[in-house]
């Protein structure tokens, strides 16, 4: 029996009624002129048809490899899988794919660069503590390299959460809860983002004269504020605990939840850093501060699909957050 041949853009040009060239701009990663009834018919055409662009064709007709760097530190706690679930997906539905690159540590970095590997690619989109982006730009020979761990500079476009809205928000609704104590539980110390954070934290507690009583470090993971949990009440007893991530919160959560049933810790309140989708189930209870996934995520995509000029210089772009409350009382 005779295979079907695979559906060329051809096909998808005369099922769409456009001319090839039209269905071939319409179908581009890049930012080409088409109008909006032409690429919706095109779209629809590919779909019925099961028609999946040529990247490499398309790539040597753009001089692009629609290839697309996340340097990450590692995925390991929910909040990372909330973001890049989303991050990933919106950049493979615009025609690229993604090279995820661990980069753990300094001397990762280093080892990449003395590997001589080079990994062509048309961007890089930078969350590891451990990359600044002079050092991003010589790993990938790329400029555009879009910076969201604080580390930029004049060359590179940056995205920053504004935490100080959101951690305000948050630390002014337990002052007005009664909260006079607070413990901290943090995250990485290498994190320049989360040195910023800690320093909004106890910018906040002095503004409403709570006072400090102990800051714990983990690294955002669940496990780590399961560790950590038994340290809280030692001395003394918080009145509130303010986690740098959900997903420590989480983990403290269900340590006190053995000694002390209910859907929220007896002792202290607790307060996250992420507002994950999972916080809108029952089971954790758990107030945050957040910012628009889909936001930021947008942004990364509005500077992949419309890189700036060369030469251009860039103050970092900051995208707001706020504070969500889930408990009462």
């Amino acid at each position: 029996m005779r295979r079907k041949a695979a559906p060329t853009i051809s096909d998808v040009a005369a099922l769409a009624g456009v001319s090839r060239a039209v269905a071939s701009r319409a179908l581009s990663a890049s930012k080409r002129p088409v109008s909006g009834d032409k690429r919706d018919r095109v779209l629809a055409a590919a779909a019925e048809l099961g028609y999946r662009v040529n990247l490499l064709a398309q790539s040597l007709t753009t001089k692009t490899v629609n290839l697309v760097a996340v340097l990450v530190n590692h995925i390991h706690d929910l909040s990372d899988l909330d973001l890049f679930d989303l991050l990933l997906a919106e950049i493979q539905a615009g025609g690229r794919q993604v090279i995820l690159v661990r980069v753990g540590s300094t001397d990762k970095v280093e080892e990449f660069l003395r590997q001589g590997v080079a990994y062509h690619v048309d961007a890089a989109l930078v969350f590891s503590d451990f990359a600044d982006a002079a050092t991003v730009r010589r790993m990938f020979r790329s400029d555009l390299v879009i910076m969201l761990n604080g580390r930029h500079d004049h060359r590179s476009p940056a995205i920053i959460p504004d935490e100080a809205v959101g951690i305000r928000q948050a630390v002014a609704d337990a002052a007005a809860k009664g909260v006079r104590r607070a413990s901290l539980v943090t995250g990485r110390a290498s994190s320049l983002v989360e040195q910023a954070r800690i320093g909004l934290y106890r910018q906040a507690f002095q503004v409403h004269d709570i006072q400090l009583l102990r800051t714990l470090q983990g690294d955002y993971s669940y496990r780590s504020g399961h560790a950590l949990a038994p340290g809280l009440i030692e001395g003394g007893q918080p009145d509130a605990v303010f986690c740098t991530s959900d997903a420590m919160a989480m983990g403290i959560l269900d340590v006190f939840r053995m000694d002390f049933p209910g859907n929220r810790p007896a002792r202290f309140r607790l307060y996250g850093f992420d507002n994950l989708s999972l916080l809108d189930f029952e089971a954790y209870p758990i107030s945050s501060i957040g910012y628009d996934k889909a936001a930021y995520v947008a942004r990364m995509l509005g500077l992949l699909n419309e890189p700036p000029a060369g030469g251009s210089t860039f103050e970092p772009e900051l995208v707001p957050t706020r504070y969500v409350s889930r408990l009462t009382g």
